[in-house]
């Protein structure tokens, strides 16, 4: 298994309307082959910063699977315009 983390920074003031777009981004990432769960919250200290953790499957689930699909080409749309600067995405795997 996978674990996607991505610190989130939304525009101040633009918290609201991006909890809705990602009421809907949910449905789509969640239908992916390779999808295990998702958990997005919110920062206490910094309110627009948010944390999104995805566990896949596999890697490739995500970085092709996800990222290579028009269902990817929605999620960017509902989301990538509230960002500020751009996300990064990590990869991590679980030590044994």
């Amino acid at each position: 298994m996978i674990t996607e983390h991505a610190l989130l920074p939304v525009i101040p003031g633009r918290e609201v309307e991006f909890e809705r777009a990602f009421t809907t981004a949910r449905a789509i990432i969640s239908s992916i082959p390779g999808f295990r769960s998702l958990t997005l919250a919110r920062s206490i200290e910094s309110p627009s910063t948010y944390l999104l953790l995805v566990e896949w499957e596999r890697l490739d689930d995500h970085t092709i699977g996800f990222r290579q699909s028009a269902s990817y080409q929605e999620w960017r749309a509902l989301l990538h315009h509230f960002y500020e600067p751009f996300p990064l995405v990590e990869h991590f795997q679980t030590v044994p």
